[in-house]
């Protein structure tokens, strides 16, 4: 496949294999992404022109692409996402943004679970919560002024 556009030259690897993949990674999200925002389920290569900034003509060769690899079905100009599709498309939509589902600095120490996956960073969070409540209603272990730090 040629670069003949400026769009696809400056945002894709310039191997074509390296760039097959990476325009399936950013279709199979886009597509993944307009679905679960209830935008559709059907895209054109119109659409992702506006979407990605791959030139349409190029984006119906990456579309055709994906058809004849199962991520996609075709009702002629229009592609909807397959099972297979879905699939991969949720774990590259989850792949490209788990960075900003982690915990931010300060949550919690480095060797915590929840830097290794959403759902412990849930069960954290969730956690710290329930703590934090605990000491709102949980009266003083000390009478007033006998704290061992007061003076």
């Amino acid at each position: 496949m040629s670069s003949d556009s400026p769009r696809e030259a400056v945002m894709a690897p310039k191997s074509p294999t390296l760039a097959a993949l990476y325009w399936r990674s950013e279709i199979l999200q886009v597509m993944y992404w307009l679905r679960g925002e209830g935008f559709g389920d059907i895209v054109d290569a119109g659409l992702l022109e506006r979407f990605l900034g791959v030139d349409a003509a190029i984006g119906v060769t990456y579309l055709e692409r994906l058809v004849s690899e199962a991520y996609l079905v075709a009702d002629g100009p229009f592609f909807a996402l397959s099972d297979k599709g879905r699939a991969e498309g949720a774990a590259e939509f989850a792949s490209s943004f788990a960075e900003l589902m982690r915990p931010t600095h300060g949550e919690c120490d480095a060797d915590c679970w929840c830097h290794q996956s959403a759902e412990e960073a849930e069960a954290c969070s969730a956690s710290r919560h329930r703590h934090e409540h605990e000491h709102e209603t949980d009266p003083a272990p000390y009478p007033k002024g006998s704290a061992p730090d007061a003076r």
